[in-house]
């Protein structure tokens, strides 16, 4: 394991955030909530990058959304044998612009973004906090360190409920495809321990 993420987090109750590889979606900046895309050869190596930082922690649970590119990383990524699908850690649902990237939606829509905007057909950011707010008090119901491979918009969601009651933190947190964050508390204060830290395949 990384000796720095072990000597950062030893000791402390943790949510480890794992976001999937790289899908041609994800490379070409499309929203990608609903559709089962799999991962390219590079996002599949990617995956099996976090072997390093993973193979080597105790989680007490392991925990996947249900979409074929978090579970082909959990797999790939050595922890498949022990997982257990969370059809909350699914990606939001962007309704009408599933596919589409954000310049073609600023065609139609000039200032629209996932985080304050309409979503018809989808979940707006409300229906994502609810979502991600009640996942958490059933995370903190479960004992030890957890592992959740899931999608960037909900992983940055979780994170902004996890420290600010507020998903729309989230719009304020990068992170890239088969990176490690890590939440976790300051003494009895939510805190993000460890972010967006990356295989040795990025870069």
């Amino acid at each position: 394991m990384n000796t720095a993420l072990q000597h950062d987090t030893a000791g402390h109750r943790e949510i480890w955030l794992i976001r999937h590889g790289e899908t041609e979606w994800s490379l070409n900046g499309k929203h990608t909530g609903r559709t089962d895309i799999p991962l390219t050869e590079h996002g599949c190596e990617q995956a099996r990058a976090l072997l390093p930082l993973l193979r080597d922690v105790h989680f007490d649970a392991v925990l996947s959304s249900p979409r074929m590119r978090a579970l082909d990383t959990c797999r790939l990524a050595g922890l498949g044998e022990r997982v257990e699908v969370e059809p909350e850690l699914r990606e939001w649902d962007y309704g009408i612009y599933e596919g589409r990237t954000t310049p073609e939606i600023h065609e139609s829509v000039p200032d629209w973004a996932v985080w304050h905007s309409p979503i018809p057909q989808g979940e707006s950011a409300a229906q994502v906090q609810a979502r991600a707010s009640a996942l958490i008090e059933r995370l903190l119901a479960m004992p030890g360190r957890i592992a959740l491979f899931s999608h960037s918009h909900f992983l940055r969601s979780l994170a902004g409920c996890w420290i600010a009651n507020a998903v729309t933190f989230g719009a304020h947190l990068y992170l890239d495809t088969a990176s490690v964050s890590i939440l976790g508390f300051e003494r009895d204060t939510r805190a993000i321990r460890r972010w967006n830290t990356l295989p040795s395949t990025h870069g």
